[in-house]
């Protein structure tokens, strides 16, 4: 959802809402990679019922990710796909539904954003490639070092969309995906699973409420069932709150700002393209054993409990003295509403709403101040009372004024705090630093492979000196020039590039001075604000707007052709007189075809990924619609600093001239292409062992040709209706693999069919309403979470859903034990600054000393040489103890959590090489305590002095 910070801001209001995945990592074992069984119980001490993957939020960063380099072809974009979905099913472990749901035709109120989106992309994409190819030129020509260009075709992220080629084969990948996990994965045992590719119309998110939705208005549903929803777009927060379930959380990557990205051009971190100097790549390791690696490291997930969100709401939106019963579920849903305000895919946040200046805390307070006058609620299972919404607009239409003037103070502030440190660092930068050999070095850091080592320092120090002494004395009083270098007597002028005030939008609007509503319409709409209709127009657009998108969360689709007219929101001062507005939608509207879509979102320059005829009604200039294809537009800053904030100011696709177009070149299609234009529906799969394999099989077997009911009682309540898949995957039949690299299944036993969901009348209502028999989980709030700060004490995150994990703790003994075991050389070791070469780590890496036990456990073997400098792996990835048997672990740092009831696995122990079984032991202490002399099984420690125990 177009919320920019709505995470951040929520994350940092409820922190106790973020909970740390405990994520068990797959074992390697004689170079052999042994897989997570995700069929034992969840190491985050919950058990989810339903999976639902909202598959766009996987395919964008696998396709092209930003953090490292690019798959080659798109069948390692396949591949990728797959281990981040097994990735994110081991985390989950999901007992009941998995539900894949990949964007389909989007109504016509989302693909103007798509079309922004995509004319973005295509535009940003072409002026990196030619500003790239000016840097590489300009480097070669100085004479800079660059590696030979790669000859491979650009990845255009917009085959992406409903209807490409690319979209049609990541479902046939996705099945054969499917069948193999149901034939070989002991986790994907008793799962149903249901695919909704592109061909399904309908966004990836919207798709799966909408099952949810359905399905809890049957009478086999279980109210307590714990669903788990991955993606990483804000109105998942949103849609899962309206779901009214009282158990539900949503998983998503974490985000960690500034991750390094290689540049363009050398493929080297630390400088963007704009910014490569050509510069010879410099080694890495002793023998430059560690250039491929890449410094970043996977990324984490975190679950986010709506749960805990809804106790956090409840306590802030309860209110005393209501003139009517107060009902925390109805509150969620206003709640859910004012959110909108500040942003969606579908309308324009108002001028004076931001959520970076507290626009939410800002609405909430007039909602709880106002809802007293209103005599209820603002909305209604989906349905919006416009009489109560008019009252809070006005409220924030009274103080817009004032919210603009303090944002004006409060960018005026910042610029100058800017300023002010900008001059203070170019004041403390130091006249001379020194080069070389005598460079200053982080600590730690001067022992590291690659160092440089003084072969004469008496003769570096001495040019330095002579140097220092070269450069020109300098007074306090002597003015600098931009470079930092004395500027002759009396100064020069400086010049306007030098400034320390950076360039700023214009800016005509000025909504802190006085007319700003006036020139706000004259600019943005090119009407004078005098004209009433208009103003009235735009008004009643975003009413409608409103009422659309409340109604797509809670009810589904109301129409797929209504959309907002317009680039720009009117002022919450505008919104007079809006309780008569009519907010009905026309019925039974049909989404866009696929290829229809693609026309109607697509630049001319991805073309190419539509029929020859069609491409061409994009760049002929004698189309009747080339308009709607403008090889460069205008990006409005609207008040913004960055572009990517802006408004592209596109045309809006006329359907009508749109389809009349289309009609010409229909013919043309060929039928693999008449194929990818249709629409589909969902598919369910199921393996062998599932109740409902031997009932579908036999629908095959009779060949049905009318749909059956699926009979909730073989696949937890679930229902709908079955038709049989030309295209089905049945057992005993071999599944052809679309990737080459993987294998056929030969012996498959899996089984799909056609599944659709219970249907019901355009007009019918889903109440959202805690369902009868839903038990509230019990609460997770303490006092202590209420407070403002934690008083003094440093917030830690939590692993897992069991908030009294005890952590495992080092005493002293063991800090002694790990210093006697681990090398503590100049540039090795697992905790040294540098990475050491792979060849140096074959042996043991850490001994971690066992209460009760004589021998010294080998409990690293498992990890890999090149992943040795990272530092142990977390306890979930390592063999777990029973503390009954008395041999418990001392683990080599603070932050493990202790793994309780785990079953002692046999022959963990791989005995060390020495006499007696015992390993070599180097110790310069014989005598002290916990070490003695007597009965010793190897030779006596090396004399005292040759270790360094400082």
């Amino acid at each position: 959802m177009g919320v920019p910070a709505f995470f951040r801001w929520l994350s940092r209001k409820y922190p106790s809402i973020i909970v740390n995945c405990v994520e068990e990592k797959p074992k390697e074992c004689n170079g052999v990679k042994i897989p997570v069984d995700a069929s034992k119980p969840n190491p985050n001490d919950v058990e989810f019922d339903n999976l639902y993957l909202d598959m766009n939020g996987i395919i964008h960063p696998c396709t092209h990710p930003e953090d490292k380099p690019a798959p080659k072809n798109e069948d390692e974009m396949m591949v990728a796909i797959f281990e981040y979905i097994d990735r994110l099913f081991n985390i989950v472990r999901p007992r009941r539904l998995l539900y894949m749901a990949i964007d389909g035709v989007a109504p016509r109120a989302k693909m103007n954003q798509q079309r922004s989106r995509r004319f973005r992309a295509s535009k940003e994409g072409m002026e990196a490639a030619v500003e790239k190819q000016r840097v590489r030129e300009e480097i070669l020509a100085k004479g800079g070092f660059l590696p030979p260009e790669e000859i491979k075709e650009r990845f255009d992220s917009n085959c992406i969309t409903p209807g490409t080629e690319f979209m049609d084969n990541l479902a046939k990948c996705l099945r054969y995906y499917i069948a193999d996990r149901l034939n070989n994965d002991p986790g994907w045992k008793n799962l149903t699973v249901i695919l909704s590719d592109a061909s399904a119309p309908g966004e990836g998110e919207h798709k799966i409420m909408d099952y949810i939705r359905r399905q809890r208005a049957q009478p086999n549903h279980d109210p307590n069932t714990h669903h788990c929803l991955c993606g990483a777009d804000a109105d998942l927060i949103m849609l899962g709150l309206a779901t009214h379930e009282p158990n539900f959380t949503i998983i998503r990557e974490e985000f960690k700002p500034n991750k390094p990205k290689p540049c363009g051009l050398c493929n080297q971190f630390g400088h963007e393209v704009k910014d490569c100097e050509g510069l010879p790549r410099e080694k890495k390791g002793k023998h430059d054993e560690l250039a491929d690696s890449l410094p970043c490291a996977e990324g984490e997930f975190i679950f986010l409990r709506l749960n805990v969100l809804r106790e956090y709401l409840e306590r802030e939106l309860t209110m005393a003295s209501l003139p009517f019963t107060f009902d925390v579920e109805r509150s969620i849903d206003d709640w859910v509403f004012m959110c909108f305000f500040v942003g969606n895919d579908f309308l324009p946040h108002l001028p004076s709403l931001e959520i970076r200046e507290g626009a939410i805390d800002r609405l909430v307070n007039i909602y709880k101040n106002v809802v007293h006058k209103t005599g209820g609620y603002l909305t209604e299972s989906g349905y919006v009372n416009l009489q109560r919404v008019q009252m809070i607009m006005l409220a924030v239409g009274e103080v817009e004024d004032s919210i603009f003037k303090k944002r004006k103070d409060d960018e005026d502030s910042f610029r100058r705090r800017q300023k002010e440190k900008r001059k203070r660092m170019k004041r403390d930068q130091p006249a001379f630093t020194p080069s070389g050999i005598l460079t200053p070095h982080a600590l730690g850091s001067r022992n590291s492979p690659g160092s440089q080592v003084a072969s004469n320092p008496r003769q570096a120090a001495y040019e330095m000196r002579m140097q220092n002494n070269s450069s020109p004395s300098i007074s306090p009083n002597t003015s600098f020039t931009s470079d930092g270098s004395p500027s002759p007597i009396g100064g020069i002028k400086r010049k306007a590039e030098d400034s320390d005030s950076e360039p700023e939008p214009e800016d005509n609007v000025r909504l802190w001075e006085a007319g700003w509503k006036q020139r706000y319409y004259k600019n943005k709409f090119d009407v004078d604000a005098a004209d009433e209709k208009f103003r009235r127009k735009v008004v009643q657009s975003y009413v409608e707007g409103l009422c659309w998108v409340l109604r797509y969360y809670y009810q589904g689709c109301a129409s797929w052709k209504w959309y907002y007219p317009f680039h720009y929101a009117p002022f919450a001062s505008d919104f007079e007189g809006i309780a008569d507005m009519p907010s009905d939608f026309e019925k039974g509207t049909k989404p866009f075809k696929p290829l229809e879509q693609l026309m109607g979102v697509f630049p001319a320059a991805s073309g190419n990924f539509l029929p020859p005829s069609w491409r061409k009604l994009m760049s002929d200039p004698d189309s009747s619609i080339i308009d709607f294809y403008p090889e460069d537009f205008a990006i409005d800053l609207n008040g913004k600093k960055y572009a990517w904030q802006g408004v592209a100011l596109l045309p809006f696709v006329d359907e009508r001239r749109l389809r009349a177009a289309l009609e010409e070149v229909y013919p043309d299609l060929t039928p693999e292409e008449n194929r990818r234009n249709s629409l589909g529906g969902d598919v369910l799969f199921v393996g062998k062992h599932h109740p409902l394999h031997d009932f579908i099989l036999e629908l095959y077997q009779t060949g049905s040709a009318e749909p059956v009911d699926v009979p909730p009682e073989l696949c937890h309540g679930i229902q709908g209706k079955f038709s049989l898949d030309e295209e089905a995957i049945l057992p005993d039949q071999v599944v052809c693999s679309p990737v080459p690299m993987l294998r056929d299944l030969t012996q498959n036993t899996a089984i799909s069919i056609n599944f659709k969901d219970p249907q019901f009348a355009e007009d019918y209502i889903f109440k959202a309403v805690l369902l009868p028999g839903a038990r509230k989980p019990a609460a997770v709030l303490k006092p202590s979470d209420w407070e403002k700060s934690s008083n003094g004490r440093q917030w830690k995150p939590q692993l897992g859903f069991n908030r009294d994990r005890r952590p495992v703790h080092l005493d002293q003994a063991a800090f002694r034990t790990l210093g006697h075991v681990m090398p503590r050389g100049s540039g090795a070791g697992m905790y040294s600054n540098a990475a050491p070469p792979p060849a140096t780590y074959q042996g043991n890496l850490y001994r971690p000393l066992l209460r009760g036990q004589a021998q010294i456990p080998k409990l690293m073997s498992n990890m890999r040489p090149q992943d040795s400098w990272r530092g142990p792996p977390p306890l979930f990835q390592q063999q777990r103890f029973d503390r009954g048997v008395g041999a418990e672990p001392l683990l080599p740092w603070n932050r493990m959590i202790q793994t309780q009831n785990a079953a002692f696995p046999p022959n963990q122990y791989q005995m060390l090489a020495g006499p007696g079984g015992y390993p070599p032991r180097r110790d310069d202490r014989g005598g002290r305590q916990g070490y003695p002399r007597e009965g010793r099984k190897y030779p006596l420690p090396p004399p005292s002095g040759r270790y360094s125990w400082n």
